[in-house]
């Protein structure tokens, strides 16, 4: 008989209302994560829809962000699902953002605890992981993007919130359409909840999403035509060699200035 805590819960996502920042439990705001500048404010994010994806540059705090969700969510920092610790943290030099979820409030309706936080950077610590534990997806014998793939598709169609960091990492444009379809299988279950943090135009253009944009002013909807991702790719793609060489030409004046040094 399958416990209360693993149980199929009869409603459907999004589990996660919404999580907001209780300035009374952070001590010091200049430490990290509090220093970042979209939490200097008072910092609130809703969900109300089955996928929300989050676009925005690197060093904004979009992984940060997402690591404290997972935490709340009962999952490790450093990726994987609810009781998962593949990656031995003693040695760590980096501070991540489980520090985050000490000061997150969360609430659910109702409180899921299956699913998984998947971080592209932590991968093969969790397959290595799964596989000795006796996974049947044998996930390291296949390219990383094939793993990758292999992956979603053998975790992330039950129930529970799925946290995905940049999970077109290792994914070809091919293979990024082919998770677009698993989302898809995903939001039709109505079982699954998705927080997604991608640099991928592709990924952000998923019908019905509620995409934001994460800067130092906070959080904001956009539209995917709105991104700078977008933009960028907008212009390579109607100029590729003429995009590249601007590119280029920017860094080349400042190259032969400092070779006569």
């Amino acid at each position: 008989m399958a416990s209360r805590r693993n149980r199929t819960i009869d409603m459907s996502a999004p589990y996660l209302r919404r999580v907001w920042l209780d300035p009374s439990d952070i001590t010091d705001r200049a430490a990290y994560p509090f220093c970042l500048p979209f939490l200097r404010d008072d910092f609130e994010l809703n969900f109300d829809r089955p996928i929300t994806i989050i676009a925005g540059e690197n060093g904004t705090g979009k992984s940060t962000l997402l690591e404290g969700i997972a935490v709340l969510a009962g999952y490790d920092e450093a990726g994987g699902g609810k009781g998962h610790r593949p990656v031995d943290h003693s040695n760590a030099l980096e501070v991540m953002g489980g520090e985050l979820s000490e000061a997150l409030r969360a609430s659910w309706l109702p409180k899921i605890t299956n699913g998984w936080f998947f971080r592209a950077e932590t991968f093969f610590s969790v397959a290595r992981y799964l596989d000795a534990v006796g996974s049947d997806a044998d996930f390291l014998s296949h390219s990383h993007g094939e793993g990758f793939m292999r992956f979603f598709q053998e975790r992330c169609q039950r129930q529970g919130i799925f946290i995905f960091d940049e999970p077109e990492s290792a994914l070809s444009p091919a293979r990024q359409m082919e998770f677009l379809k698993l989302m898809r299988r995903m939001e039709d279950s109505t079982i699954c909840q998705i927080v997604m943090a991608t640099h991928s135009p592709m990924l952000m253009a998923y019908p019905g999403a509620r995409l934001l944009r994460l800067s130092k002013y906070g959080l904001e909807p956009v539209t995917v035509e709105q991104t700078d991702h977008y933009k960028v790719m907008r212009e390579f793609c109607a100029d590729p060699v003429g995009f590249v060489e601007a590119v280029i030409d920017e860094w080349t004046p400042r190259r032969r200035e400092d070779d006569r040094f």
